[in-house]
């Protein structure tokens, strides 16, 4: 098993990176959040998971040992594969799912693209005793959605894509009103799921 890749970032992709590895290119799957740390030149150590299949080698990054072990985990409940692990860690922090889970908050889960009603309740039950107690203060974990700074962590997230400025700058822009949105609800914004709409805006530009 890898159980970490540690090296310079050489390319990054909406949904990967690839890190150099003693002269190899090593493809990474990895969630928005942890993309948006990286940045193309510097070094980083990623967390791993190695997905065997009789067709592929799919390898996943996360940004600590915490999230690789919450993928793990997740995919013991009957149904959950490698890609649907992934879109939970995208949408909550480790903590953030082990307080769903231990609450049975089913509204968390259903707001995972690819979990309905019935899904959600399925999992509380099945991962109650696996996923544990949060192990974090009760403040945001990191990961878990900030309304402070979701501009510039947004934007240096883009411009670690390969964005220009320019481009970070009217995405950032066009995906104000739905953070905006998200406080005046109450709520606070998501920097992950906010780099998933500025990347469908860009797409939708060129």
């Amino acid at each position: 098993m890898i159980a970490f890749v540690s090296g310079p970032v050489a390319a990054l992709a909406p949904d990967a990176a690839v890190v150099e590895v003693g002269g190899i290119g090593m493809a990474v799957q990895c969630t928005p959040g942890t993309l948006s740390g990286l940045r193309i030149g510097e070094q980083t150590r990623l967390a791993t998971s190695l997905v065997v299949r009789e067709d592929s080698l799919t390898l996943y990054g996360f940004a600590d040992d915490d999230e690789r072990q919450t993928f793990e985990l997740l995919q013991t409940a009957s149904g959950v594969g490698p890609r649907l692990a992934q879109a939970m860690l995208a949408v909550h922090s480790p903590d953030a799912l082990r307080r769903a889970v231990a609450s049975g908050d089913e509204k968390a889960l259903t707001a995972v693209p690819g979990i309905g009603k019935k899904g959600a309740q399925k999992l509380l039950l099945e991962l109650k005793d696996r996923l544990g107690e949060p192990v974090g203060s009760a403040g945001p974990a990191i990961g878990s959605p900030v309304t402070a700074g979701w501009r510039d962590q947004l934007h240096a997230a883009l411009i670690g894509l390969g964005y220009a400025t320019r481009e970070a700058d009217e995405a950032v822009g066009a995906v104000a009103p739905q953070a905006e949105a998200a406080v005046a609800d109450g709520g606070t914004p998501q920097v992950s799921q906010l780099l998933k709409a500025a990347l469908q805006s860009l797409n939708r530009a060129r």
